[in-house]
């Protein structure tokens, strides 16, 4: 159901035909990346936190790390993950195909700076094997992100 609501999301806004289905995606950014047939950091990856008590995203690329004096820094907390067996209810998707997109109420999105050096990303839809081609105009319009944060290393600034 998580990847109907994503392509129908989609469809509405015409770019249905972003959204594809693949026969076999993987289960690291690496073995997308190869998949996608494009760069492991141009993989734009969901990571779900809990942030003032509420289940919270943060979009990053493929390469990054998020970073736990960062994020501290920012969201003035520890980096807490929301725990694998409560992201389905809470997120609207299951873990491996969190996007930032057809999301429950009151989920809160940021897009990490690490994305910034990228014009395309590729996003998960909503399934472990399905994927969405994204500009980052449009990431950042779809996502509707509560804004842009600075919470990861490790990728080539």
């Amino acid at each position: 159901m998580s990847f109907e609501r994503v392509k129908e999301y989609f469809e509405r806004v015409g770019l249905g035909q972003r959204v594809v289905e693949r026969e076999h995606i993987g289960a690291t950014v690496e073995q997308a990346a190869l998949s996608i047939g494009c760069e492991p950091e141009r993989i734009a990856k969901t990571m779900s936190f809990l942030v003032a008590g509420g289940p919270a995203l943060v979009v990053m690329a493929g390469d990054a790390k998020v970073n736990n004096s960062k994020f501290k820094a920012c969201f003035h907390q520890k980096a807490v993950m929301l725990p694998s067996d409560q992201v389905a209810t809470r997120i609207g998707h299951e873990p491996g195909a969190v996007c930032p997109f057809a999301l429950n109420e009151g989920i809160s999105v940021f897009l990490d700076e690490s994305l910034k050096r990228f014009n395309v990303v590729y996003t998960a839809g909503g399934s472990v094997n399905s994927t969405v081609e994204l500009a980052m105009e449009e990431l950042v319009q779809h996502s509707a992100p509560a804004g842009w944060v600075d919470v990861c290393n490790g990728w080539n600034q």
